[in-house]
């Protein structure tokens, strides 16, 4: 397992187009996953996403993947479970301060963000895990809110409208009733001839 997780890591490149890909996929599934409803379609991804990422990436399932923001090294193999960048007890070489036959997660991380297009995406500061997300998927939560993002940004500007003017749908029509013609005498005086 961990020949393979270094397998992944050393690939991390390739790995991120693929990771881009099923997410565009996933994103455009989105309709049919909101009729269906997420939590069945959950019982169907969950298990072929932690049979997937637990063979290439020894996942945890925690819920929260940030493999495509960690070089695609799992953050969870850390034996600190640390989540934000190396202990400081990494030793000579780059091995772990807890397992010393281990490469560090966390040098693993780095080594496979250079080698990504958006590698520095592992500067961000990650949030300290929600453990009552364990065991769900985080291939559906990533494209349902990225679904969800790509919505509001598209009614944006009618939600933003309507914020504004949050009374006008009450008291006024839904179209703007249309101005009065002009008369044949405004129409001379504008130098057109009707």
């Amino acid at each position: 397992m961990y020949s393979i997780r270094l397998f992944a890591s050393r690939r991390s490149r390739s790995f991120e187009w693929i990771y881009l890909r099923l997410e565009s996929f996933m994103v455009g599934l989105d309709p049919l996953f909101r009729r269906i409803g997420y939590q069945r379609v959950e019982r169907v991804v969950a298990p072929v996403e932690r049979v997937t990422k637990s063979l290439l990436f020894d996942c945890r399932m925690c819920g929260q993947c940030v493999l495509s923001s960690t070089g695609m090294s799992c953050p969870m193999n850390c034996p600190k479970s640390i989540r934000n960048g190396p202990c400081g007890g990494v030793r000579p070489g780059g091995f772990c301060e807890v397992k010393s036959e281990m490469r560090c997660v966390w040098v693993m991380a780095w080594d496979g963000a250079a080698r990504m297009r958006n590698g520095d995406q592992i500067r961000t500061v990650l949030p300290p895990v929600d453990h009552s997300l364990k065991g769900s998927s985080a291939w559906l939560r990533a494209s349902r809110e990225k679904a969800e993002s790509l919505r509001a940004s598209k009614d944006a500007p009618r939600s933003t409208m309507a914020n504004v003017f949050s009374g006008a749908r009450r008291t006024e029509p839904t179209t703007t009733p249309l101005a009065a013609e002009p008369t044949s005498d405004n129409r001379k005086e504008d130098g057109k001839n009707v």
